[in-house]
């Protein structure tokens, strides 16, 4: 997965906004206002924030070592992924969308 890539997919859920609110070096992508994915645009490898449900987040930690505690976020709520290729696109696809679904409030 690369920075298009992710963009795409992010953009692919309803009611998604783009954008750039803390400068032009971080992509935002926001549904009913609220943050669901922050990427570094500087980053190589891509890292991306992500929020999860605090009890999965400790467990995805511990399975994949390019699952960090989020960068300049919650670490409770949020994980930072480095997109190092051990990780296979569905399962970061999977993550991006339970983020989604966690700040829209939808249920699984």
């Amino acid at each position: 997965m690369n920075i298009e890539d992710l963009r795409e997919y992010c953009l692919q859920h309803p009611f998604v906004e783009e954008g750039f609110p803390f400068g032009p070096d971080t992509l935002v992508f926001k549904v009913n206002g609220k943050i669901f994915l922050l990427a570094g645009l500087d980053n190589d490898p891509l890292q991306f924030n992500v929020k999860c449900d605090p009890e999965n987040a400790e467990a995805l930690r511990e399975q994949h070592p390019a699952v960090l505690p989020g960068y300049h976020m919650n670490k409770k709520h949020w994980n930072t992924i480095v997109v190092d290729g051990s990780v296979p696109g569905r399962l970061l696809k999977e993550w991006i969308t339970d983020s989604y679904n966690l700040v829209a409030k939808i249920k699984k």
